[in-house]
C-alpha cells in the first residue's frame, strides 16, 4: 500500500446529512450506554460514600444490579 493512497479524499469536507441534523455529543454516547463495562459503579460508588466505614468484598461471582445490590 502506497503512502498517499488517500490523497484524492484527504482533504475532503467531511459528508454530512441534508436530511438529518448533526447528532450532539451526548445522543452519541448514550448509543453505547447499554454496552457499558461498569454497570452499578456509579451506585456501588454513592454506597461506599454514604457508608465509608462498611467493608465491601467482591470475589469472580459477585453480580451487582442497578440498585447496587447482590443478585
Amino acid at each position: 500500500m502506497s503512502d498517499h493512497s488517500y490523497d484524492d479524499i484527504i482533504d475532503l469536507p467531511h459528508p454530512t446529512s441534508r436530511r438529518y441534523p448533526r447528532m450532539t455529543m451526548a445522543s452519541r454516547a448514550a448509543q453505547f450506554a447499554p454496552f457499558a463495562a461498569l454497570t452499578g459503579l456509579s451506585s456501588a460508588i454513592q454506597r461506599v460514600a454514604e457508608h465509608p466505614e462498611e467493608p465491601i468484598y467482591f470475589d469472580d461471582n459477585d453480580i451487582m444490579d442497578e440498585e447496587g445490590y447482590h443478585e
